[in-house]
This record gives C-alpha cells, sequence and structure tokens, in this order.
C-alpha cells in the first residue's frame, strides 16, 4: 500500500451515465490493483438508469445530491479522504501512462494543479484539429475544461475554495481562481491523454459544437446569467 500522502480519490460526477461510465471506472482498475486510487467516489445526481448499478459493481462509492456538477464534485471531493483529488467525467478515461504523469506531479508539490491533454474518441481530421484547439486554449489562456481531468491536492483545493455549486463553467471558474491566487503557473499539463466521448460533436456538427461552446464561454466571461448561458448551449 502506497503512503496516505500518495494516494488519490477520483470524483467523478454522473447523471444518466450508463453509456460511458464503465470505460472512465475501468481506467482506474490497475491504478486501484496498485493502491494508487484508494477510493473512487461518483456523485450522482439522480440517475433514472443504471448508473448506481454499474457504479457499485465497479467498488465505487456512491453518493447522492441533486443536479449539478458543480455541486456533484463539491459533494465528492467533501467525501473523499485522499490528500490528493482527480475529478473526472463519466465519458472521458484516462489513457495508458497515466499513472506515472499523476506520480511525477504529485512529487512535484502541492501548490499546482494539472490537467491532461485532450483527445477525442472518434477518428478523423475534425476531432484531431478540435482537440488541438482546445490544447492551444489550454496552454495559453489557460482555460481547460473539465473533460481533461482535473489533480489536486487537498491543500490547493481547499485554499481555494473548491468547486461552486454552478451549473456550467463551474470547471473554468475554480480554474480561474487558481490563477489568480497562484499565478499561470500553478496549472500543469500532463503529458498523458484524457479520451473523452466526442458524441455531441458528432450530433451538433464539429463546426457548430465549437461556435456553441465558444459562444457560451463568452456570454460566461461577458457575465450573462446561467440560465440564458443553458439555453444558448442547448
Amino acid at each position: 500500500m502506497m503512503a496516505g500522502d500518495q494516494q488519490i480519490s477520483v470524483v467523478i460526477p454522473t447523471l444518466n451515465a450508463k453509456v460511458r461510465l464503465g470505460g472512465a471506472l475501468a481506467c482506474l482498475e490497475a491504478a486501484r490493483d496498485q493502491g494508487f486510487v484508494r477510493e473512487v467516489i461518483v456523485a450522482d445526481g439522480g440517475s433514472s438508469d443504471t448508473t448506481e448499478k454499474i457504479a457499485g459493481s465497479a467498488g465505487a462509492r456512491i453518493v447522492q445530491c441533486d443536479r449539478g456538477r458543480g455541486l456533484q464534485l463539491a459533494t465528492g471531493a467533501a467525501c473523499a479522504v485522499s490528500d490528493w483529488l482527480l475529478f473526472m467525467h463519466a465519458d472521458t478515461w484516462l489513457d495508458g501512462g497515466w499513472e506515472m504523469q499523476a506520480k511525477a506531479h504529485i512529487a512535484g508539490g502541492k501548490d499546482k494543479a494539472g490537467v491532461f491533454r485532450l483527445r477525442f474518441s472518434a477518428r478523423g481530421l475534425a476531432p484531431r484539429i478540435v482537440a488541438a484547439g482546445a490544447m492551444i486554449r489550454t496552454r495559453l489562456l489557460r482555460t481547460p475544461y473539465g473533460d481533461q481531468g482535473l489533480l489536486i491536492s487537498r491543500k490547493l483545493y481547499d485554499e481555494i475554495g473548491g468547486y461552486r455549486p454552478m451549473r456550467l463553467f463551474e470547471d473554468v471558474e475554480f480554474i480561474d481562481r487558481i490563477i489568480k491566487q497562484n499565478g499561470r503557473n500553478a496549472l500543469r499539463v500532463l503529458s498523458a491523454d484524457a479520451v473523452t466521448s466526442a458524441s455531441r460533436y458528432q450530433q451538433d456538427g464539429y463546426v457548430t459544437r465549437v461556435f456553441k461552446n465558444f459562444r457560451c464561454l463568452m456570454m460566461y466571461r461577458f457575465g450573462r446569467s446561467i440560465e440564458d448561458i443553458e439555453q444558448a448551449y442547448q
């Protein structure tokens, strides 16, 4: 068993996530067997499908709360016992080698947060271009999204004040506070991929979805209400 300050608690918010949750949980199995992942917490926002059954079968701890990703992330973090927290989306899995990158990040100290490189599960030129654009945004603007994962020490998480109960852009708002308090270098990009579903892009079309995401981000930056942003996003 690894030392407690080298273990992580993984928090995954879910809502009717039966289709892809299994992949997110499967990528953690080897690290759990090694003792690196101490626990997996699924913070469920009221699923009506078999999400809870899938999570329970994989040995995850299930906590219930109201719907809303920011609230679910905060609820899961409040239940976690490790000195390090890894936040993941239910439709994302971490590619091979992620454990080594995570351990190197942990060894570098508790004053920085880490995100993974974005890659889509779909093949083709369009998903590669969109993922590359997302990484340019991450590196230059320091605006990663939650589907890139977030590895952060409990110490830094608490210092920043944790996730706020926001239904959208809880990830951007939280990173903004990290950068404001600790500077741009407080965010590291880890050399392993977070592979996320491209279903929304495939459904809407890559150009349309990119435009929608950018429009919603600008609405958020200019102080529009979450209700207005949700309407634009949907």
